[in-house]
């Protein structure tokens, strides 16, 4: 199968009422927001968009609601995230059926799986759907590691293409390039080796900061493309604070709170997490407005 994925997917921000109901028509015109600023591509209820802690109806309610703001116009990558694999291929199943372009899948949350075990619950989801699929390697976040064996074996079901990296050492980048040409893309997906990562090899970028700053990610990801790595550096240096946030524990109330800082959205999160209190807030604060004080200068 092939697929034409490349460029900045941020990972949208699900978005609550004062309730801490889902608000679909504010999540929609976040969705909306960022396309018409030019993101390739939308990742939806990922670690970001608080998979975990939306309900069955709800996470089918959001795809839904996504895919009627999107229209088409970047594919929307459905985040799968479920305890066990019977959840998580129904969900794929259900997640095609509302007009996904294709799915990110998670390990079954909780429990640490042997290989064998890894690959089966993959092999399980891909089966249950004939979108193209994302594999998530978050190794800190998940305690589960996507080893070259496991991508070996997985390399037979053809609608596995992608591979989102988001281990700190770079140079898996690298091991993988040269263990499995180019069998798989690659994303990077830890916000702070984002420029590593395309420099080595990947073709896109799954990112957090780009829901508060999407004009300088994507002028980022351009400069890097055309080989202008003065401009890459200028602009990644000063991102680089903000994007040391994506690889916290707090990385979800802290983008949320940079989106409100712009603008751009509200930063409620379910519990078991918490809006960002006390001195974490106002150093996450001073972060976003000192970089929104000092943006770069783009043409």
């Amino acid at each position: 199968m092939q697929v034409d994925w490349a460029g900045v997917f941020p990972a949208a921000t699900t978005q609550f009422a004062a309730d801490l109901s889902v608000d679909i028509g504010a999540t929609q015109k976040v969705q909306d927001k960022l396309v018409r600023e030019g993101v390739h591509g939308l990742i939806i209820m990922g670690t970001v968009g608080e998979n975990n802690s939306l309900e069955a109806d709800e996470k089918r309610a959001v795809l839904k609601a996504a895919v009627e703001a999107v229209a088409g116009r970047v594919p929307i990558i459905a985040g799968v995230s479920e305890l066990d694999t019977k959840r998580a291929a129904a969900f794929a199943r259900d997640a095609e059926k509302l007009g996904a372009d294709g799915l990110m899948v998670l390990p079954a949350m909780v429990y640490v799986p042997t290989e064998d075990e890894l690959v089966s619950h993959f092999r399980a989801v891909a089966q249950a759907t004939s979108l193209p699929v994302m594999l998530y390697n978050n190794p800190p976040a998940y305690r589960v590691s996507i080893g070259v064996e496991a991508l070996k074996k997985l390399s037979d079901q053809d609608n596995i293409v992608c591979l989102k990296e988001s281990a700190p050492d770079t140079r898996r980048f690298t091991d993988l390039l040269n263990a499995l040409g180019d069998r798989y893309l690659l994303f990077a997906g830890l916000d702070d080796v984002a420029l590593e990562g395309l420099l080595l090899g990947a073709r896109g970028w799954v990112s957090g900061l780009t829901n508060a700053f999407p004009k300088e990610s994507l002028a980022l990801y351009a400069a890097a493309q055309r080989g202008d790595l003065a401009t890459a550096l200028a602009i990644y240096r000063w991102f680089m604070p903000l994007l040391h946030l994506d690889a916290e524990h707090d990385l979800v109330q802290s983008i949320k709170l940079a989106e409100q800082i712009m603008g751009r959205g509200s930063e409620r999160v379910r519990p078991p997490r918490y809006p960002l209190t006390g001195a974490r807030r106002a150093e996450v604060s001073a972060l976003v407005e000192r970089a929104a004080a000092s943006r770069p200068k783009l043409g």
